[in-house]
């Protein structure tokens, strides 16, 4: 009996030991990765962007639109359905090219309630971890063009305060995660009859990286103050957040060559950072042109002149 106590005594400190080394074993594993840090300067007339048929996946569109400019864009924009994951390759695609994403997450057929008292916490903290692992800078906007009515998160459809607060758990919950490498980009609508009061709207400075304004040129006689001046104005009066013209076109009913320019001139005197370009094909009525480039020869010419005489030198970014 007592030549089998030493025995006994071997085999738990050996049971102890092996425990200690797997706790410490699943400790790191269980030890969240590293914040990623990233930022983007907020330097005015430095962006130019584009949304894109077709991208993703590919990134032939964006390259024919840089082509076309005479510049390559420094971010490309596109929309994320509610549950689609972060998308990684085309992430990685678009910084390969010095590129920036700018994803506007689209919570159609979603409960704003419900992401603002964490039932998609899960779903948020899977995306937050995929834009953390990316670790370069990505542009992220949620629930765009709020203060409109055509979308189910939007104005007359749900209370502004449930916005907000959802707006304000999303960021949170992407802090929290580590996903410091997010522009959080507040998205609204360009002010015209039928829109709600934007400030009802407003995060708070901490949650927002910059205002994005989305507006288009109609009509003939649209002009960049009719069509961003008073919405800029207004969002002067409770921020000094940096502006980005985050969707925009000149339609060929409005006079592209004229007005395009009007636009670029617009977009450098209201010091805005830039502008995304909607390059898609709609049809059906006067709000729904073929805001497209490469089939017009003018308009081209127009818009190359823009760029070269109103953006900022090219510089790195992302």
């Amino acid at each position: 009996m007592k030549s089998r106590i030493p025995l006994i005594v071997a085999v738990l400190l050996a049971m102890v030991a092996v425990g200690y080394a797997g706790s410490r074993l699943a400790g790191s594993v269980s030890d969240p990765p590293p914040a990623a840090h990233a930022s983007l300067a907020p330097a005015l007339a430095s962006y130019l962007g584009t949304f894109e048929p077709g991208a993703p996946p590919g990134y032939g569109a964006v390259a024919s639109f840089g082509q076309m400019a005479r510049r390559q864009p420094n971010i490309v924009g596109y929309y994320s359905g509610w549950t689609q994951p972060f998308n990684m390759a085309f992430a990685k695609t678009l910084q390969a090219h010095g590129v920036v994403p700018f994803v506007e997450i689209d919570p159609t057929a979603t409960s704003i309630n419900g992401i603002a008292n964490g039932t998609y916490d899960d779903y948020l903290r899977s995306y937050a971890d995929s834009v953390r692992n990316f670790r370069h800078a990505v542009v992220i906007g949620f629930g765009h063009e709020m203060n409109a009515t055509w979308y189910p998160w939007g104005y007359t459809h749900v209370p502004a305060a449930t916005f907000v607060g959802a707006w304000r758990h999303i960021v949170t919950l992407f802090r929290k995660e580590g996903a410091e490498n997010v522009t959080w980009l507040w998205t609204l609508e360009a002010d015209q009859p039928g829109t709600g009061p934007i400030a009802s709207w407003w995060p708070g400075a901490s949650y927002v990286t910059w205002v994005g304004i989305d507006g288009y040129y109609y009509r003939p006689t649209d002009s960049f103050a009719s069509v961003f001046g008073t919405t800029i104005t207004q969002v002067r009066t409770f921020t000094g957040k940096p502006v980005l013209l985050s969707e925009t076109a000149v339609g060929p009913t409005a006079g592209q060559f004229v007005k395009i320019q009007d636009l670029f001139h617009g977009m450098a005197k209201y010091k805005t950072l830039g502008l995304v370009w909607f390059d898609k094909t709609q049809h059906g009525s006067v709000f729904h042109q073929d805001w497209r480039l490469a089939d017009n020869v003018q308009a081209q010419i127009s818009f190359r002149l823009g760029v070269r005489q109103e953006l900022a030198p090219y510089h790195a970014i992302g």
